[in-house]
Parts: C-alpha cells; sequence; structure tokens
C-alpha cells in the first residue's frame, strides 16, 4: 500500500474514538500490552514524562518537548488528536514521523493489529513507541489520550508524571464527578516517581495526595509553588512573564507565544515540572526560556488562542468543553473589539447545554458542522443555541461559516473559531 492507501486503511479498518465516539473505546490494557510485547516493549527503552488531564496536556506536552530540544536532547512528542496530519501525533525534534514509517510499520504489523483488533488508538501509541525506540530518542513527551489509568500510553515508565487539571468530560467512560475523574488521571502516578498537579482542586486533591503516598511517590502542586507575573507589553505575539518559586524570582522576561490568560496555569505547571527534572536533564535557564519563547517553530502546535487571520482579527482555539469553553468566554471578555462573528461546531458527547449557557449573547454565530461523524447537525445545534438566547444562522461547512465570518466583518470586530479540535482542524 502507498501512503494514503495505508491511512485509510487505517482510519477504515481500525475503530476510531476521535470519529465514532465510544465504540472505539476500549477499558483495559490487555491489547496494548499484547501488540507492545510483539514489537519487543520498545516502551522501556526510552525515558519520558507521562501528562495527563482534563484541559492544557497539549500545550504543556509541547512546551516541555521544546524546552528538551533547546538542551540539544533527542526529543520525542507523542499527542492526540491531530488537526490536519495524522503524523502530527508522533514527532521528533518538532519533525513529523514520515510517511514511508507510517507505511512500513503497518505493512510489516498488519496481520498482528487486525488480528488483536486494535483500536485506531492502541496501534497509534505502538507506532510511536516503535519508532522512538528505534530512532533512540533521549526522552520522549507523551500525552494520555483519555483518562490515564487505562490509557494505552499507561504502559511507561516515566521519570515524571504530570497531571494538568481536572474537569467534567467523557463523564460516560470517566465518571460522573471530578473525584471519580480524579481517580482515573491518578492511575499514571507510579512508584517512586515525582508527579505535578497542575491545579489544586478541592474535589480532587485528596485523591492525588492518597495515591501518590500510597506509590510513595513525591507530589508537587504547580500553583502552590510557581507564579507566573505577567508584564504589561504591546505586542500581540507573545506574553511575557515574570515567574517566582515560593516568592522569589526565579525567571525574570519569559516569552510565551501561547496566548490567552488561561496559559498562565500551564505555564506554572511547565515550569515546575522543569525545576524538578532540570537537574538529572541539565537544563538551563536558557534552554527554558528559548524553549518556551519557541515552542510553535520548536513542535508545530496549533489551535491555542492562535492567531490565524489578521485583517479581519481571527482567532483559533480547540477548547471544548465546559472548563475549556469558560477560559476561552473569559478570554474574549478581555479581548476588544467592536462585534464578534462566533464559528460554532460541536461534538455531540459534551454537555452542549453547559456549552451554549456560557457563550456570549451579543455575539453574531455561525453554526456548522465539523467533518466527522460525531459532528453534531448544525440545524440541532442552532435549536439547542437559539433555546438558550443566541442568534445566527446555520452554514453547510465550517470553511464556509468561517469565510462568511470573515466577508461580514468590518475593521474591529472579531471573527473567533472554536467548540472542538475538529472545528479549528478545518481553518488552519
Amino acid at each position: 500500500m502507498n501512503y494514503n492507501e495505508t491511512l485509510n486503511w487505517m482510519f477504515n479498518k481500525l475503530p476510531m474514538y476521535q470519529r465514532i465516539g465510544a465504540a472505539a473505546y476500549k477499558a483495559d490494557l490487555n491489547t496494548t500490552i499484547e501488540i507492545l510485547n510483539h514489537l519487543g516493549n520498545p516502551q522501556h527503552n526510552f525515558k519520558s514524562i507521562h501528562i495527563a488531564g482534563t484541559n492544557g496536556k497539549g500545550s504543556v506536552s509541547h512546551s516541555l518537548a521544546s524546552v528538551f530540544q533547546e538542551a540539544g536532547y533527542k526529543t520525542a512528542l507523542y499527542t492526540s488528536p491531530h488537526l490536519r496530519d495524522f503524523r502530527e501525533r508522533i514527532r521528533i525534534n518538532g519533525e513529523m514521523i514520515s510517511e514511508d514509517k507510517v507505511v512500513s510499520f503497518i505493512d510489516k504489523n498488519k496481520q498482528k493489529l487486525e488480528e488483536l483488533e486494535l483500536s485506531f488508538f492502541e496501534m497509534t501509541v505502538a507506532m510511536a513507541f516503535d519508532y522512538f525506540s528505534k530512532e533512540k530518542v533521549d526522552i520522549a513527551i507523551v500525552e494520555v489520550g483519555m483518562g490515564g489509568r487505562l490509557d494505552s500510553t499507561n504502559v511507561i515508565r516515566p521519570e515524571l508524571s504530570l497531571i494538568t487539571n481536572i474537569s467534567l468530560d467523557h463523564v460516560k467512560f470517566l465518571g460522573e464527578n471530578e473525584a471519580l475523574i480524579a481517580v482515573e488521571k491518578a492511575g499514571i502516578i507510579k512508584p517512586k516517581t515525582p508527579v505535578v498537579i497542575g491545579e489544586t482542586q478541592e474535589r480532587s486533591k485528596d485523591v492525588f495526595i492518597e495515591k501518590a503516598k500510597e506509590q510513595n511517590s513525591p507530589i508537587y502542586f504547580a500553583d502552590k509553588i510557581m507564579e507566573c507575573r505577567k508584564n504589561e507589553t504591546e505586542s500581540i505575539e507573545y506574553q511575557d512573564f515574570d515567574i517566582y518559586k515560593n516568592n522569589a524570582l526565579y525567571l525574570k522576561n519569559l516569552q510565551y507565544p501561547l496566548l490567552g490568560n488561561y496559559q498562565k496555569k500551564n505555564l506554572a505547571t511547565i515550569i515546575c515540572a522543569l525545576d524538578i527534572v532540570r537537574d538529572k536533564f541539565n537544563i538551563k535557564d536558557e534552554h527554558i526560556l528559548n524553549g518556551l519563547a519557541k515552542v510553535i517553530t520548536n513542535t508545530g502546535l496549533m489551535g491555542r488562542w492562535q492567531i490565524i487571520n489578521k485583517k479581519p482579527l481571527a482567532i483559533a482555539d480547540t477548547g471544548h468543553n465546559v472548563a475549556g469553553i469558560n477560559e476561552v468566554v473569559k478570554q474574549l471578555s478581555e479581548t476588544k473589539f467592536d462585534k464578534l462573528h462566533f464559528v460554532l461546531s460541536v461534538v455531540n458527547d459534551k454537555d452542549i447545554e453547559g456549552i451554549l449557557k456560557l457563550l456570549p449573547d451579543y455575539a453574531e454565530y455561525y453554526f456548522c458542522k465539523a467533518d466527522i461523524p460525531r459532528g453534531l447537525d448544525a440545524n440541532i445545534l442552532a435549536e439547542k443555541a437559539i433555546a438558550v438566547g443566541l442568534k445566527g444562522k446555520v452554514y453547510p461547512s465550517v470553511r464556509q461559516a468561517y469565510e462568511s465570518a470573515c466577508l461580514n466583518a468590518k475593521e474591529g470586530d472579531l471573527v473567533f473559531v472554536g467548540g472542538s479540535n475538529f472545528t479549528v482542524a478545518e481553518v488552519v
């Protein structure tokens, strides 16, 4: 098979959660363990950092990878989902896995993949770990797909575990309250391995403390250790921070190109994690400053309060659950514009009403459906939105909705695109 034929086989043969939802989810690690045994357990051949959490995993993962790159390490990065190209999920030093390597892995292991009836995600994890092992990477930054305890990535023995935050998402699989979800995320805490918790949250902190105690693992709450104080800058290209550790200046004038005030929480988490491992990996201040300043160019990160057009100003953000959308709405409230044109598409297994109730009623909405089976029909989305006081029109695709919003926007207006990863993927 050539690359396109291989991709089609992967997407069609293997159940893919991003496309079909619950039918692709497996609540155990058995088949992951079997395929990795078949491959010679490549996950044990490289060092790693493991990252879970409801929101912020992508920003944190890419940022850590960028710093390790700047420190001279051959750095692997595994993330999901992809926005435009499947190969975004598997990178070394920012470079996506080659088409030839994807074809070769499937060709060599196709019979076993079919025999084990792997999900798309299980296959992707196996491909990534096999690739990282063969390329002899120094460190892999590995992002959890969903949850933690039963996620296919939870077979590594990391140098550090990291959990960004907890909020209600994927409740059908992970539990209906924050404490239950925290139990699943806490599943990545390994024996005698330090763990960083990004946000101290009343409903989940005791779960993490108890699990860390049980595993004899040191635990650090980043927001109790690190503080990011924003400096006033005129730049729309980056945010400028002074970082304090336990109220003492730790790093000065850190320029971070990931925009949005919600990144302050992620940044504190990133710096805390680096502080714990920096001696072990010989990471210096300049590696942190340069790595964070270059995170977008070093790793190809997209979709985090990303400016996708300047006239009119258009911004895209992948926030896609109640907690993520709440941060988006906060950021919009602090952004200057005359009128807001909001291109909105969501997937059908989220808390749609909860999301819609957060959205500003002063915006003009462009309702659409991302081109995936899980996408919520645009007419149904519009009905639900109108019922909570939002106004707008339905468009046949994300692209047409975005182009119409840009045409309608006058100077001083803002076009915002969001609601899901898949919405953003069609415009970035």
